[in-house]
């Protein structure tokens, strides 16, 4: 069985990544090399796409997300919210987005039947919900992007409120337009639109998915998205073991299993790993060796969030880098591998090293820092999950 090094796995990621000089060109081009971009936290989007675009400005991938439209945010693996280059929706949709969209709907529909709503719903609970999201989808197409609470105005049924059963602290009145909404985002049939606020708000705005298909999100048959998403995943993060794509889509091992049992694959050995890899069979060939080039990563962004296993290049440092439920901080890397966590203390950006890279990895950190902090517009990014380094960071540690 060929094994494929650690060096070589370090390789193909700085190269796949867009983390070496002159790739890619534009945001989307970055976008589409790490598959999706992780959007849980707003400013992931930005960073994530700056660290990977020099030449990039936040008005660049403003632009991309709600002027051209050649990326969009939605749901998708894991129940993870996603940036993916708008051609490739579709398919992130329709091997994932469509299964999470039936979960929602079923959960919503059991607490509408379980719970008292103010006002009532009526015994025929999916034809009500059915014409809510129906009205919903009118309200959004007419108005073209609108927030939530503009929304509700134009369908008030959104305003229905779940009346809670018991009496625990956490159980409050709560009104259905979120969870609405969220549920026709997952299903294809509103995207979320322009923040309320500056490009670090959580507050969004709907838009008609008409916007970007006159038709409707297409949808592809489930199976054969699967196999296409499994495909772009393993060019990007391939070799790779089958635990490591269980846990990027959320899938079960069995699907996992079966989808790549259709697809033409060849099992490696990894180096350091007591579990083969897979790689596609035509990408066996070693991809030939770059130069060390240092990055800046967000919190949360999609190259280590990539892998369940992260040894091979995180090394030790996961309990500075990593908070409890095992979301990554801001990371410094260098040739292929993280060394190191950065944060933002009243608009400057810091970072501390943790193992001796030389004096040529340390003045090309200072360099990328540079171009970062003069790209941001002076702000100040919190990551939504602290993670131990972070915090010493932006308290003053040095």
């Amino acid at each position: 069985m060929l094994t494929i090094d650690t060096a070589q796995r370090r390789i193909r990621l700085q190269r796949r990544h867009g983390l070496v000089p002159g790739h890619p060109a534009t945001v989307a081009e970055a976008a589409a090399a790490i598959v999706v971009v992780h959007a849980t936290d707003p400013a992931t989007v930005y960073l994530s796409l700056l660290a990977r675009c020099p030449g990039a400005k936040l008005g660049d991938i403003s632009a991309a997300l709600y002027d051209d439209r050649s990326l969009v945010k939605l749901i998708g693996m894991r129940r993870t919210m996603f940036v993916v280059p708008t051609d490739f929706a579709p398919v992130v949709h329709s091997a994932a987005g469509r299964a999470i969209a039936q979960r929602l709907r079923k959960q919503l529909l059991q607490h509408l039947g379980t719970h008292r709503t103010e006002p009532p719903v009526g015994a025929d609970l999916e034809a009500w919900l059915t014409d809510v999201e129906a009205g919903t989808e009118r309200a959004v197409d007419a108005r073209g992007e609108a927030l939530a609470s503009q929304l509700s105005q134009d369908e008030p049924r959104l305003r229905t409120t779940l009346i809670p059963n018991g009496d625990k602290a956490y159980d409050v009145p709560m009104k259905l337009t979120s969870r609405v909404l969220t549920l026709m985002g997952a299903d294809g049939r509103v995207v979320r639109g322009r923040p309320a606020g500056t490009w670090l708000s959580r507050q969004h705005r709907w838009a008609s998915v008409r916007s970007l298909w006159p038709d409707g999100m297409p949808e592809l048959p489930e199976a054969s998205a699967q196999e296409e998403l499994v495909r772009r995943w393993l060019g990007a993060f391939g070799p790779a073991t089958v635990a490591d794509l269980k846990w990027w889509t959320g899938w079960t091992l069995g699907t996992t299993r079966k989808l790549l049992a259709r697809l033409d694959v060849t099992e490696v050995g990894l180096e350091g790993e007591t579990q083969p890899g897979v790689v596609l069979s035509h990408d066996l060939e070693p991809e030939p060796a770059a130069p060390p080039t240092a990055a800046l990563l967000p919190a949360l962004d999609a190259t280590p969030m990539g892998w369940q296993r992260r040894e091979w290049f995180l090394g030790p440092h996961q309990p500075a880098l990593f908070d409890r439920n095992g979301n990554i901080g801001p990371t410094v890397w260098w040739d292929g591998r993280i060394v190191g966590g950065w944060a933002i203390r009243e608009g400057e950006i810091v970072w501390r090293l943790l193992e001796d890279i030389g004096a040529e990895g340390e003045v090309a950190v200072a360099e990328v820092a540079g171009l970062l902090q003069g790209r941001l517009d002076g702000a100040t990014v919190i990551p939504s999950f602290r993670t131990p380094l972070e915090r010493e960071l932006v308290e003053g540690g040095s």
